[in-house]
């Protein structure tokens, strides 16, 4: 169950831990976020971020999780969950009133407003949205910045066109909003973090990755050494621990983190090292409902519990 992206498979599912939620992602940290009020039928979050906090990691998630429902509903989830950010994704149906409405470049004004408001009043941050294309037609990339500026993100992920790179990084410069260049699997364009550093490590330093802890076993890769090539250019992760599909060995599904074969806490560990602060984005890409959201509830609780031993750890 994977959503399809210039031809490859689509990104994954990154858990985020951390409440020191960051408006602009591994920007300076800003206070924790409170936890949202419930909404009416939805349990309050019993989370305990403060190690997450210390350690400068914030938990969020990419709304492709969710993707079994609406955006609204989404961030109502993200909520119940003590998630404080979330990353967009162009075409998810905005709520159960409006499903005709898409999320992304070209909404109206009173939908976007709309948005706004159920972020407002669930204490969320957007941070960024994708995963998008940029091919060299200048006026559709616009639009794209101009929807990431209308919500007040910090960062678009990404996987520009090769030829468009001189022209979206001059729209990154003029908005001020990073590039987090993701991912797929190979043989899609960016699958090696040799190749995302080829393109982004000359270039302005609104320029990064958005890593996709999943996707690089898929590719053959270990993702603990992929996260230390980036050191230094990482804006966001897709964060998932995945194991291969019984019987299909080469077909990686996600697990509940610290269940899969990632090393879930050895790539956190790896983060902290780097010293990144910024937002660790759940995207699990497989099951849905009730059991979907255990499975999160899972990779919540494990990040929480790891971010403690690791802060533990640290301060031996």
């Amino acid at each position: 169950m994977r959503r399809t992206f210039l031809k490859t498979t689509v990104s994954f599912a990154a858990l985020s831990f951390g409440v020191a939620a960051l408006a602009g992602l591994g920007a300076t940290s800003q206070p924790a976020a409170p936890t949202a009020p419930a909404a009416p039928g939805v349990k309050a979050s019993p989370r305990n971020s403060v190690a997450a906090d210390a350690l400068g990691l914030t938990l969020g998630t990419q709304a492709w999780t969710f993707r079994d429902r609406t955006t609204f509903e989404t961030i109502d989830i993200a909520a119940e969950l003590g998630l404080t950010n979330i990353e967009l994704f162009a075409g998810q149906s905005l709520s159960p009133e409006h499903k005709d409405v898409k999320v992304g470049p070209g909404m109206a004004k009173e939908h976007l407003d709309a948005l706004k408001k159920k972020l407002g009043e669930r204490k969320i941050t957007a941070s960024s949205f994708g995963v998008v294309g940029f091919s060299t037609k200048e006026e559709d990339a616009r639009a794209k910045f101009e929807f990431a500026k209308a919500m007040g993100m910090g960062a678009i992920s990404c996987e520009p066109e090769f030829e468009a790179w001189d022209m979206v990084e001059k729209l990154a410069v003029e908005y001020n909003i990073r590039l987090a260049v993701h991912n797929h699997p190979k043989p899609s364009r960016y699958w090696s973090p040799d190749i995302v550093l080829e393109h982004v490590g000359k270039r302005a330093k609104l320029i990064g990755a958005c890593a996709d802890t999943g996707h690089w076993p898929r590719s053959g890769l270990t993702a603990v050494e992929q996260l230390k090539k980036l050191e230094g250019r990482i804006i966001e992760l897709h964060f998932k621990d995945v194991a291969p599909e019984p019987g299909k060995p080469r077909e990686y599904l996600d697990r509940p983190w610290g269940t899969g074969h990632g090393d879930a806490k050895a790539m956190m560990r790896e983060l902290v090292r780097q010293g990144f602060k910024g937002v660790v984005l759940v995207e699990y890409e497989n099951t849905e409902g009730k059991e979907l959201e255990e499975n999160v509830r899972k990779c919540v609780a494990f990040f929480d519990s790891a971010a403690a031993e690791i802060l533990k750890e640290q301060r031996k």
